[in-house]
């Protein structure tokens, strides 16, 4: 059985999935937002401070980056946590069918995406800094960072993980079914990717343009994911992303606002950094891959029919997972 058919080892009814949608935000954003929520309060003098906070960005309260890193993250922790108990108890089938359709996770997988992605994302962004000092200023501070640093490689992968099984995992197989095809939720998974990331402070700086990079690199993982029948190295890539992202360099109006090695002091811009990993290194990344792991077929799994599999080969497969 196939990634996306994994879903048929469970409940499929349709109204399962809006309950299971609703379990997972209540989780993500009303208990997970309690945490944060609190420790804004706090930190403000007075009811309108927060309000005032709580519509702009909570980091205007001067809450320790540190802290308000890893309150971001419960958030999603509870999230994924929330996804979990629905794959379990409401669709009643295993939660590793929403992370692989091996008969076990890869964790080989995972960390080759990780350290691959690591290396890669480092050098380019190591030379940028080279070729553009004057917009960077040192910032290393060894408290602080070395705190960053330890919840970067500790807890933002719950972060990565809770988007990619939510995205890559959970919605994908759910419209697949629905469909029963692969375009379908690989289009529509990458551009809600993107929007879900809409929000995001460098959006409205950069304008909608931005977008350009966040449905790419969604299209990137779905594509790893539909192509490699699991999300094990999408796991991979996108928690090491996130984590180099945090810890290398900040600016005053991204999202990850960290006690990173360094500070952009540049305007915001749209630059080479925003197109080239969707047009030059996810590409390549890609046809790495397909080498490695022996790819191919690519029209049938990226864009052919799903269909349900007969029920003896659902029961032989469940007694693998067993």
């Amino acid at each position: 059985m196939n990634f996306i058919q994994q879903a048929y080892k469970g409940e499929n009814k349709w109204y399962l999935y809006i309950l299971v949608i609703f379990i997972v935000f209540f989780g993500w954003q009303f208990l997970g937002v309690m945490p944060l929520a609190l420790t804004a309060i706090l930190h403000s003098a007075d009811v309108a401070e927060f309000t005032q906070a709580a519509n702009d960005n909570f980091m205007t309260l001067g809450i320790n980056k540190n802290l308000f890193l890893f309150m971001m993250i419960v958030m999603f922790a509870l999230g994924l946590l929330f996804l979990f108990i629905g794959i379990k108890f409401v669709h009643k089938r295993p939660v590793k069918t929403i992370v692989t359709s091996r008969n076990k996770i890869d964790w080989k997988r995972f960390w080759f995406g990780f350290f691959t992605w690591g290396i890669i994302s480092s050098l380019v962004i190591g030379i940028g800094i080279l070729l553009e000092r004057e917009s960077y200023v040192w910032n290393f501070n060894a408290v602080p960072f070395f705190t960053l640093v330890a919840i970067s490689f500790l807890f933002l992968p719950i972060q990565t993980s809770f988007e990619e099984l939510l995205f890559r995992g959970y919605f994908m197989q759910a419209l697949g079914i629905l469909v029963k095809n692969r375009w379908f939720p690989l289009l529509i998974t990458s551009v809600a990717f993107g929007l879900l990331h809409g929000a995001n402070p460098e959006v409205e700086k950069l304008g909608a343009v931005s977008m350009v990079f966040y449905i790419g690199t969604g299209l990137f993982f779905g594509i790893t994911t539909l192509m490699d029948e699991g999300t094990e190295l999408a796991l991979g890539l996108h928690a090491i992303n996130n984590i180099v992202a945090a810890f290398f360099v900040t600016t005053d109006w991204t999202v990850f606002q960290t006690n990173a090695l360094f500070i952009d002091t540049s305007e915001p811009s749209v630059g080479l950094e925003m197109f080239l990993p969707v047009f030059v290194l996810y590409p390549l990344m890609l046809i790495f891959f397909s080498k490695k792991y022996g790819w191919n077929n690519w029209k049938d799994k990226l864009v052919g029919k799903i269909s349900a599999p007969a029920i003896n080969e659902v029961l032989e497969d469940i007694g693998k997972v067993n």
